[in-house]
């Protein structure tokens, strides 16, 4: 069976690479040849990588098509069998920031260390497996101080980390004893995995947050309706599933989607204005959103792509400023569109037909009577041994205090200090 990574080393890469090792499992396949041609990548990435070959039984040979650069040197070096094409090189494998730049030493040592343990586990010179990563180790005939090691397919087959120069797939075949007598599976992702890679897209992950902030609005405004709220959990579900899935929305990070959401519901409901939980709730909820798409490892964002991360900002900020320009103007023109009459309740209950909101007798203005909750400025009061709602023109009413009726809204009574309180 064959697979191959063309591309930047990322977390589509390793789930890729876990799919297709699955698969070759299912198939029974005698041989795996990953087609290798790539600059790098991730290092976490290409680790986890590295660790399923490792770990894999059947045997896993790599044939470099051109490059097998950084992080792709390494899932070469952890393969069973090396080829190589000519013109092909391997090595150059110290970690770079996003602006090409290396990295800071923790990094170099890290992956200094994961060369040397790679290289001893599949019988290669761990000690040329860490000269592809530091520049300061010199080997004779080798590489000399000051260059990190890159080799051509020919130094690679001197040093013992090629086994032969060839031209194809079926060459490599051909050598490991497979002459013409064999069935060559090509691994290729399947449907929901493809459209799952779709949802990857920053643009597409901007319209779903576009969504989510629509519908949980629309809900609000139309409770019971069902279908803005439906749309919104649907679209959460394909933003978090595809990132969770590639290994990039980690475990922390829904959550703290999810207390956002919390917080932002606290601050509507139950603590009306825009306070602490707001603010808090809009930066965990929008914080969460966008760490989702970038690999960052518990906000170390050292390794992270520059340009990732730019998407992912823009992504995010574009979903929500979207999202609030169809909260402004799409729920106006929805309120006048024929689906909002089917299932909104238009009919005015008119008091010149004998409709009235007031139950509460109009007798109880200057009664006087204590408040039963804090009044802030609503909440209730007692008068005459009777609960009532009530509220103030504004000002804090603390429990226990005399109040006194100045005015009758219908369902709430108004109500002011009553004067005795004052003198005390």
């Amino acid at each position: 069976m064959t697979m191959e990574i063309k591309s930047n080393i990322d977390p589509r890469s390793n789930r890729y690479v876990e799919l297709a090792l699955e698969h070759a499992e299912d198939i029974e396949a005698d041989l795996i040849i990953l087609e290798m041609d790539t600059y790098g990548g991730t290092v976490n990435d290409a680790k986890d990588i590295v660790e399923l070959i490792l770990d894999f039984e059947i045997p896993v040979y790599v044939y470099i098509d051109k490059d097998a650069a950084s992080a792709g040197a390494l899932i070469s070096i952890a393969c069973d069998s090396i080829y190589m094409t000519p013109g092909s090189s391997i090595g150059a494998a110290t970690v770079v920031v996003t602006d090409g730049t290396a990295a800071p030493d923790k990094y170099q040592s890290y992956m200094r260390s994961t060369m040397r343990s790679t290289a001893e586990r599949t019988g290669r010179d761990p000690r040329i497996a860490e000269a592809m990563v530091d520049e300061d180790i010199e080997i004779e005939g080798v590489t000399e101080e000051g260059e990190v090691l890159t080799f051509t397919t020919s130094e690679a087959i001197k040093n013992g980390f090629c086994e032969a120069e060839v031209t194809s797939i079926e060459d490599v075949l051909k050598r490991s004893g497979y002459d013409g007598n064999y069935e060559l599976v090509a691994f290729q992702l399947g449907a929901t995995e493809k459209i799952i890679s779709v949802f990857l897209n920053p643009f597409i992950s901007g319209i779903l947050i576009l969504i989510i902030i629509g519908g949980i609005y629309f809900e609000l405004q139309t409770p019971g309706v069902g279908f803005p709220i439906l749309a919104a959990m649907v679209a959460l579900i394909l933003y978090f599933v595809p990132y969770y899935l590639n290994g990039l929305a980690e475990n922390w990070e829904i959550i703290t989607f999810f207390i956002g959401l919390s917080l932002l519901v606290i601050e509507i409901f139950i603590i009306p204005g825009f306070g602490i939980f707001g603010v808090f709730g809009l930066l965990f909820t929008v914080g969460s959103l966008t760490l989702m798409m970038v690999n960052n490892d518990w906000f170390d964002f050292t390794l992270v792509d520059e340009t990732a991360l730019v998407k992912a900002v823009v992504a995010t900020i574009s979903g929500l400023f979207g999202g609030i320009m169809i909260l402004f103007f799409g729920g106006v023109r929805f309120t006048g569109t024929r689906v909002f009459r089917k299932i909104a309740l238009e009919d005015v209950q008119d008091i010149k037909e004998g409709y009235t909101s007031k139950y509460i007798q109009d007798d109880l203005i200057g009664k006087i009577g204590s408040a039963y909750t804090v009044l802030r400025p609503s909440g209730r009061i007692m008068v005459e041994g009777k609960m009532y709602d009530a509220f103030t023109r504004g000002g804090y009413i603390n429990k226990g205090v005399k109040v006194i009726v100045i005015d009758n809204e219908g369902t709430s009574l108004k109500v002011k200090i009553h004067s005795e309180e004052n003198k005390d």
